[in-house]
């Protein structure tokens, strides 16, 4: 059996790393200008324009690439472990502080043209957040826990567009977050309770988070148990029997 020669195994890394250096590049100048040139995004990345022609064939070609990465970083996030949401409220909750890193480094590709970024490929990247979505959205609806005035597939794509609209104002600079509200007007949009939404993401910031506390709302209504919108917690409950908001 011939072995690859040495040298194959440090060539392909080098090869992989300029790859990914253009790719970076291009996220950030087609961020800061759409039409921004071959030349400009080779530059950005220390290269000349050739070894950009040497990774993708045109321009079209880099934003495949800039979309394939974002594709890979969607179904990483959707399949990392988690443990098991005992409501939708606090899945749903989750599936949006999830997902939200992920559009937040690549919300640039909204900003491109259409004919840089087609409406099926679009659909096809999305495609795995959308079935998780729906999945998660029906199971609401069936419990009586979301807002049942329309079907679970047009809810999510409702979803699915209030989430791109939020991301599309922290291109324009009108808006930053880092999630949190993202995930509380989504459980908002779908008929949660104002104060029972805070309280879920705020609860999932602090125990599913780097251990810190994230800042609260100023929304009077806090505490409410995620098991059921109309439960209120009892004044006269023990501890061991009161239950626990959204954790």
């Amino acid at each position: 059996m011939t072995r690859p020669p040495a040298t194959a195994a440090p060539e392909r890394s080098r090869t992989l790393l300029t790859r990914a250096r253009i790719v970076e590049a291009a996220r950030q100048e087609l961020g800061r200008d759409p039409d921004a040139s071959l030349g400009d995004i080779a530059e950005a990345a220390g290269v000349v324009r050739r070894t950009v022609y040497g990774h993708f064939n045109g321009r079209a070609a880099l934003v495949e690439g800039l979309v394939e990465d974002a594709a890979q970083a969607l179904r990483q996030a959707l399949a990392l472990p988690r443990v098991p949401a005992a409501d939708v409220v606090t899945e749903l909750a989750r599936f949006v502080l999830a997902v939200w890193p992920v559009g937040d480094r690549y919300r640039i590709l909204l900003r491109l043209a259409p004919q840089d970024l087609g409406a099926d490929r679009v659909a096809e990247v999305l495609a795995p957040a959308r079935d998780m979505a729906e999945a998660i959205i029906g199971r609401g609806q069936r419990q009586g826990v979301f807002q049942t005035s329309v079907p679970s597939a047009v809810l999510t794509r409702a979803l699915e567009g209030h989430l791109l609209g939020l991301l599309d104002c922290v291109n324009g600079g009108a808006w930053s977050d880092d999630g949190t509200g993202a995930a509380t007007a989504a459980l908002i949009a779908m008929g949660v309770n104002a104060g029972r939404a805070d309280t879920c993401v705020q609860g999932l910031v602090r125990h599913e988070g780097d251990g810190t506390q994230a800042p609260s709302r100023s929304i009077t209504r806090r505490g409410e148990p995620c098991a059921s919108p109309r439960t209120t917690r009892s004044t006269s409950a023990s501890p061991a029997t009161a239950t626990a908001p959204c954790l």
